[in-house]
């Protein structure tokens, strides 16, 4: 008995999952959704293995709240792990379930019977049938048993294999993206953004805005919530830059610039909480290190987009938000109507890992398409709406403390961590869609939450270290309130709590006098994480590394996504004059069995250009209006001058199960950087990002 995943438990229906169709294809269901990982590539692949299909044969349907399986939100690096391994029992199932029809059909014998692209071969020998024509005689309405396992991986023929991404076509052909979506007779929409919860509007001098816009337009105004629209996009966009100047708002937001700093937030009440072993008594001698970053935005490539249709008592929503069944439920909560009266389907959006403004532009176009029924409504953000108002991810203060054996070895750990939560995604521990606030009676306040350990830690994320220590835990100071929405970013807390971790024990191998790879294999018996520290070395060429201080440095980074998906150790050569420029990166990643290596590998390269990204550029800035870092000057997120030669290899380990690898360079690639800069300057940079006025800082200090 294989057992039901986590995934099958909750949508334990195959037709949600699979479907023959006319056309001589299979649809595969999904509820995860594709976010430039190549995700639905890798489980088509899983699809046709299992089903004797070629890939071609298999079309996906992702993200669809009506027809596909519930699976909450794309994120944790979590659609392979838990999808993948849904769709490959359903598959698995199916195929067993066909084989015996098929079997009955021929008066044969199931072990007489093989498949080559859904037909059936009796002894080798052609038959006249195939899945399709025997697809009404097995009911895909049952529930999934689990009972049937999956191939063997020695039988595998596309699992394993660089497979073209099956949505490279449409983005190359300007199609791929809700941004470039059309239907007839669609409006063009913007908003103006309430700033700030409990602000009111109190005055529009709605002549003015038409007057600016130049072409006609409507104005939809629902209590403190106000969109522009109409057929020129550019009229509407226009009307929109024009309000923020034509209202009057009563008890407006304003921030700080202080309020932006990491030691503001750490000075804040918080909800404290410790996890894991108890603190020994008496408590020993610890050294200590203290490490920071800001508040990080998004970045998106493009601005949040949705489109939305109210026509015949249903509400259709297209969006390109990370859970369509979430948002679906969080919609029809915010406008009052009922589950079944509303659709939201998956449409590919330009560029986000996390919880941006993807929600809530979908709440958005969803409340003008109500006003304005029967009209297709297009509503994107702008870009500085985008930077103003999407959740940031939260400013974060580490310090890591080490009790010491006599060599110098640490025998007991606490990560302590103060941040803001990293889980607010709309309808997680009472959180909810940004326009709800600017309603007629907003939703409640909500307390804190953030994302338990259990289900991978929001800011506690990797702050247990991997290595070998007697005694290890959490001292988490959840901060009560911060002046702006915070939510989920890439990696979450992981990226600064490696960064810590692997910032203390490089200065604690400096202390003994230990090269750095030395000092960490002497504390670490996981057998994969050190095959993946040993294989990012070799790359790196870590034996030739020099005694340092001459402003170029080699630095190293390990970690265990979430201690539980795929493991990556990093290796970072850097040149530090001026500024810091990262030269070379080496990563060695354990995947378990890997579905696609080709996307595999850019989903790692890329979560490394954006670790370098935060580690030397990324911080929001707060002003007296709100967020003042609202383009791409004030943002500055790394450039292709700026990229470094990648390498990137992967450690065989198909005898294991595939492991979520989205995110798990982030953490080890700032960490290999921290620890780098560090190596070339003999000065440890403890605050994120490491530009040159935190580096000269440090050097006068």
């Amino acid at each position: 008995m294989t057992g039901l995943t986590f995934s099958l438990k909750d949508n334990p229906r195959l037709d949600r999952w699979l479907r023959f169709q006319d056309d001589r294809t299979v649809r595969i269901g999904t509820g995860k959704v594709e976010l430039g990982q190549g995700v639905l590539t890798a489980l088509a692949q899983i699809a046709a293995e299992e089903l004797d299909l070629d890939i071609r044969q298999i079309q996906m349907m992702s993200g669809n709240s009506i027809e596909g399986p519930a699976e909450g939100y794309t994120a944790s690096s979590w659609s392979i792990e838990h999808s993948g391994a849904a769709i490959r029992l359903v598959a698995a199932e199916v195929r067993a379930l066909a084989l015996a029809r098929a079997a009955l059909r021929l008066n044969a014998a199931p072990d007489e019977l093989m498949i080559v692209e859904g037909a059936f071969l009796r002894n080798g020998a052609p038959s006249d049938i195939d899945y399709w024509s025997i697809a009404g005689e097995i009911d895909l309405s049952a529930e999934a048993t689990g009972a049937v396992p999956p191939k063997p991986r020695s039988t595998y023929r596309l699992v394993g294999t660089s497979v073209p991404r099956i949505d490279l076509r449409a983005k190359l052909t300007g199609s791929g993206f809700i941004q470039d979506m059309a239907l007839p007779g669609m409006l063009h929409a913007r908003t103006l953004r309430q700033p700030g919860r409990g602000a009111t509007l109190i005055g529009l001098d709605e002549d003015a805005i038409r007057r600016r816009a130049g072409a006609a337009i409507q104005i939809v105004r629902i209590d403190n919530f106000v969109a522009f629209v109409g057929i020129d996009e550019t009229a509407v966009r226009t009307a929109a830059i024009a309000a923020a100047e034509c209202a009057v708002w009563e008890n407006a937001r304003a921030l700080d610039p202080e309020q932006a700093m990491p030691d503001w937030v750490a000075s804040q009440p918080s909800i404290d909480q410790l996890v894991g072993d108890p603190l020994p008594e008496p408590a020993p001698d610890r050294v200590s290190a203290r490490f920071t970053r800001p508040f990080l935005s998004h970045g998106s490539i493009a601005p949040s987009c949705a489109i939305a249709l109210s026509c015949d008592d249903i509400l259709t929503v297209w969006s390109h938000a990370q859970g369509m069944h979430p948002l679906r439920e969080n919609i029809a909560k915010t406008v009052g109507l009922s589950l079944d009266k509303v659709a939201c389907h998956h449409m590919q959006g330009a560029g986000c890992y996390g919880h941006n403004g993807a929600d809530d532009a979908a709440l958005d176009a969803a409340l003008v398409a109500l006003a304005l029924p029967g009209q297709p409504i297009r509503l994107m953000w702008r870009r500085e709406e985008e930077f103003g108002y999407e959740p940031l991810s939260s400013a974060m203060a580490v310090t890591v403390h080490a009790a010491l054996d006599p060599a110098g070895r640490p025998v007991d750990w606490t990560t302590e961590i103060w941040s803001a939560t990293h889980g607010q995604r709309p309808g997680v521990g009472g959180a909810y869609l940004l326009a709800a606030d600017a309603l007629k009676e907003p939703p409640p306040e909500r307390r804190p939450f953030d994302i338990p350990l259990e289900r991978g830690g929001g800011a506690t994320r990797n702050s247990i270290p991997l290595y070998d220590m007697d005694a290890k835990r959490i001292d988490l100071h959840l901060i009560h309130d911060v002046p702006v929405r915070t939510s989920s970013l890439r990696g979450l807390g992981a990226t600064l709590n490696v960064f810590a971790i692997e910032g203390l024990l490089d200065d604690l191998a400096v202390r003994t006098g230990e090269d750095p790879l030395s000092y960490r294999l002497a504390i670490l018996s996981d057998p994969r994480a050190r095959r993946v520290l040993e294989k990012a070395a070799a790359m790196a060429d870590w034996s030739s590394r020099d005694a340092g201080g001459a402003g170029s440095g080699l630095g190293l980074g390990l970690a265990r996504y979430k201690n539980s998906s795929a493991y990556a150790a990093v290796v970072a050569s850097v040149q530090v004059d001026e500024a810091v420029r990262v030269t070379n990166v080496w990563c060695a990643v354990d995947a378990g069995l890997v579905i696609n290596p080709d996307g595999l590998v850019n989903q790692i390269e890329g979560n490394i250009v954006q670790a370098i990204s935060w580690a030397l550029m990324e911080e929001v800035r707060f002003g007296p209006q709100g967020i003042a870092s609202l383009d791409w000057e004030s943002y500055p997120v790394i450039r292709f001058s700026d990229m470094p030669e990648i390498s990137v290899e992967l450690v065989e380990a198909g005898e294991h199960p595939p492991l979520g690898v989205g995110e798990c360079a982030g953490g080890p690639t700032a960490a290999a950087i921290g620890n780098a800069v560090a190596h070339a300057l003999g000065t440890r940079i403890h605050d994120m990002p490491m530009t040159r006025d935190r580096i000269m800082t440090a050097l006068m200090a």
